[in-house]
């Protein structure tokens, strides 16, 4: 996996503490062509399958792998355009699996992906952020000791949030929490968030994706405190511990991009 400087890149999955294989994938990718990197950027990415043993996992490494060919292979110039035809390409992608292997029909997976892209938003010094993003895996921004999330769960207790029937603290324990509105694979419609337009990056800006194995287990302020002055792979490996502390009951993956 070749990193350009700029960048430090930190990639992690563990299969927790009860599960008996990981449905997670992942992926991290950018072009050895400085053209297209230049117009490519640097691509994360982070899945979190189900639909039983092999049904998950197969969803959530087709997400991967699909998505980066797509994004890899697209023509256009528009880094948000090439995110939003990767995941559709992903998502039929699993469909078409599905159809094929019966067995494993119901199988689906989250997505969340980002794409960091120097000079995307007119400045040719600085970087911006692109995302697509379905199911509940999701992407936070850290940035002078604050920490954002980006993405919205598409899940039950995440409607009830913003509708507020119920609060942010109370959606953390709610029994439901697991089930979600939307999916790769899933549904014949692919319902999907990404942004009308770029979000500026600044020096020093941490991007985390993970999955709810993750965030499920670890407050935000905690995801915080790990990321702080620590190097990206020890804030990942601190993380991975401290939901496997609380039990681990969901595998755990955890993507840090921290800009230099």
């Amino acid at each position: 996996m070749k990193v350009r400087t700029g960048i430090e890149v930190s990639s992690q999955s563990d299969i927790g503490c009860l599960r008996t294989n990981n449905e997670d994938s992942f992926g991290y990718w950018e072009p050895e062509d400085d053209r297209q990197f230049a117009r490519k950027g640097r691509l994360a990415v982070v899945a979190d399958g189900m639909g039983g043993y092999e049904g998950g996992q197969e969803a959530s490494r087709l997400a991967v792998e699909t998505l980066v060919a797509a994004y890899r292979d697209y023509g256009g110039d528009d880094p948000q355009q090439a995110l939003i035809k990767a995941l559709q390409a992903a998502h039929e992608q699993i469909r078409r699996f599905s159809f094929a292997h019966p067995e494993l029909q119901g199988m689906g997976t989250t997505c969340t992906a980002a794409a960091i892209v120097r000079g995307a938003n007119g400045d040719a010094q600085s970087d911006a952020l692109y995302y697509v993003h379905v199911g509940d895996t999701r992407l936070y921004l850290i940035r002078d000791g604050q920490i954002t999330r980006v993405t919205r769960d598409h899940s039950y207790v995440g409607r009830l949030v913003e509708s507020g029937m119920i609060t942010p603290e109370e959606a953390e324990h709610h029994p439901q929490r697991n089930i979600l509105t939307a999916a790769l694979g899933t549904n014949p419609e692919l319902i999907m968030d990404s942004p009308g337009h770029p979000e500026p990056l600044l020096p020093e800006d941490v991007l985390l994706i993970c999955s709810d194995g993750l965030w499920g287990q670890v407050r935000d302020v905690e995801i915080l405190d790990a990321v702080e002055d620590k190097s990206a792979g020890q804030a990942g490996r601190e993380l991975i511990e401290l939901a496997r502390a609380r039990g681990g009951p969901d595998n755990i993956t955890v993507e840090i991009l921290r800009l230099r």
